[in-house]
């Protein structure tokens, strides 16, 4: 991540409740994503699932990752 985005997130990340509701969106977009691999048959739609997971699962580390490029 680029430190200038890193510094301009910590605002959002460091206030419990903020970083809260998007691990909670997050959680409720995975399982969402989780019924589309369990029921497409296009392999396009099963990639595209499995992108949007991986983007999802990393709001649950977001904190971590502007903590530590914020500092930069």
């Amino acid at each position: 991540m680029i430190p200038e985005i890193a510094r301009k997130l910590l605002s959002l990340v460091n206030v419990k409740k903020n970083m809260d509701c998007l691990e909670l969106y997050a959680e409720h977009r995975i399982a969402s994503m989780h019924i589309v691999l369990e029921q497409s048959e296009d392999i396009k739609d099963i990639h595209m699932a499995q992108g949007a997971i991986r983007e999802l699962k990393r709001i649950k580390t977001l904190r971590d990752e502007v903590i530590a490029n914020g500092k930069k």
